[in-house]
């Protein structure tokens, strides 16, 4: 059975058509899904430039940042904290689990009641750790460098300090 050319070339402008009608529908698909994720309430972005680092109280340096709702309330947060080089906190635990993930620097973590920083394990940027609720650990930058890291947790949530009579954030030998 042999084909025109007249049905043969039908075929193929049918197809042409079908190619270029199927790439106008993608594109429109693409740009409906462009403008819909820019305009679509609930989205939260939050760049470099647009952290707003505060000190902590007595914190020797240390900076956190809250990037999305708040440690005190009911909710998820989203927070960053800085620790300057070689400042590190005392063993404590927090009322609800915390994930934690290194961002900057080399972070020095310890679990347990009594601070030894020749027994924390270093976590290089891209690591991950889970704070159990209640679980006694210690944290911070043990070495020449700044240390970033992310905390994601459920709030509110609260701090204990295993020995209040000590300083909550101490310095270490270098």
């Amino acid at each position: 059975m042999a084909v025109s050319d007249a049905a043969m070339e039908t075929s193929v402008r049918e197809q042409q058509f079908r190619a270029v009608a199927l790439c106008a529908m993608c594109v429109a698909v693409i740009a409906a899904a462009r403008g819909s994720a820019q305009d679509s309430p609930g989205f939260i972005r939050v760049t470099p430039t647009q952290i707003h680092w505060q000190d902590v109280p007595d914190g020797h340096g240390v900076q956190q940042a809250i990037l999305l709702g708040d440690p005190e309330k009911r909710g998820i947060y989203v927070m960053r904290v800085r620790f300057p080089p070689h400042i590190m906190d005392v063993p404590h635990w927090h009322s609800n689990a915390r994930y934690v993930t290194v961002l900057e620097g080399t972070w020095y973590a310890g679990t347990g009641d009594t601070f030894d920083v020749t027994r924390a394990v270093l976590l290089k940027p891209g690591s991950f750790m889970l704070h159990p609720a209640k679980a006694t650990h210690w944290d911070g930058s043990g070495g020449a460098e700044a240390v970033v890291v992310q905390i994601i947790g459920e709030g509110p949530v609260t701090t204990t300090q295993v020995d209040s009579s000590k300083a909550f954030w101490v310095e270490v030998p270098h």
